[in-house]
C-alpha cells in the first residue's frame, strides 16, 4: 500500500528540516567547516564546494585535480557561448539550463542514428563511437564526461591524432574498468587541454553536471 501524503494535519514522521533556503545555507556551512578547501586552487573552491555537494563525500578534494587555467578557460568558454558536449544523456540533464551565461547549446550524441553501427565496427562503446561524431565542433567547447571511461580515452586518442582542441575537458567517469585509468591518461596527456578530473574508481553523471552548473555561475557571477 501506498502511504497517503502528509496533509500537514498530522505530525510528520519525524523533525526534518524542510525549508529549501536552510537546507542550502546548511548543507554549504557544513561543506566549507568539513572539507580541506586548502588542497584546492582558490580560484577552483567554489566548483570544488559544487562538486562536494553533488556527491556528499568531503573527502575527494584530495583525489581532485584542476590544471592551471583550467577554471578562467571553462569560465571564458561558457561566457563565449561554447557547446557543452557530454558523454550520456544523465550528463545533459544534470546541466542547469538557466544558470547557463550565453544559452550554451548541450549536446549528447548517445542515440544518434548510426552511433551504434559505428560503435560496432570501432570495437567500442556507443559512448566512445559518439566522440567521433563531435567533429570539428570540438573547438573551444567544454567537454563533461560523466560516466564512461571509454569517451574520455576516445577523447584522448583523436587530440592525439589532431582533432581540435577543446577549451576545457571535465573529466569524471566512473566506474571499475578503465575509469581511474582513462583519469590518469587526461592528467598525463591532455595535449595541451586544460582538465578536472577526479583520480580513481570515483565520479559520475552527478559530478560531471555540477562540475558544469559550478562553472556556469561563476561565468554569471553568482559565486558558488
Amino acid at each position: 500500500m501506498i502511504p497517503a501524503a502528509h496533509d500537514g494535519g498530522s505530525p510528520p514522521l519525524m523533525e526534518y528540516e524542510r525549508d529549501p533556503a536552510a537546507i542550502y545555507e546548511a548543507s554549504f556551512r557544513i561543506i566549507e567547516a568539513e572539507a580541506d578547501l586548502a588542497r584546492v586552487p582558490e580560484e577552483a573552491r567554489p566548483l570544488a564546494i559544487r562538486l562536494i555537494h553533488a556527491c556528499g563525500m568531503t573527502d575527494i578534494t584530495a583525489d581532485l585535480a584542476v590544471s592551471a587555467g583550467a577554471v578562467e578557460r571553462g569560465i571564458a568558454a561558457l561566457r563565449a557561448g561554447a557547446a557543452i558536449f557530454c558523454d550520456a544523456e544523465m550528463v545533459a540533464h544534470g546541466i542547469i539550463r538557466r544558470h547557463l551565461p550565453a544559452g550554451n547549446d548541450v549536446i549528447c550524441r548517445l542515440n544518434d542514428a548510426g552511433v551504434a553501427e559505428r560503435a560496432t565496427a570501432l570495437r567500442t562503446t556507443r559512448s566512445a563511437a559518439q566522440v567521433e561524431l563531435w567533429g570539428d565542433d570540438l573547438a573551444g567547447a567544454v567537454i563533461a564526461i560523466g560516466n564512461a571511461p571509454t569517451a574520455l580515452f576516445h577523447l584522448l586518442e583523436r587530440l592525439r591524432d589532431g582533432a581540435p582542441r577543446p577549451a576545457l575537458i571535465l573529466g569524471f567517469p566512473v566506474g571499475f574498468v578503465g575509469a581511474a585509468e582513462s583519469k590518469a591518461a587526461l592528467a598525463g596527456h591532455s595535449f595541451g587541454v586544460p582538465f578536472v578530473t577526479l583520480f580513481g574508481r570515483r565520479g559520475g553523471s552527478a559530478l560531471a553536471a555540477a562540475a558544469v552548473n559550478a562553472l556556469s555561475l561563476m561565468a554569471k557571477g553568482a559565486g558558488a
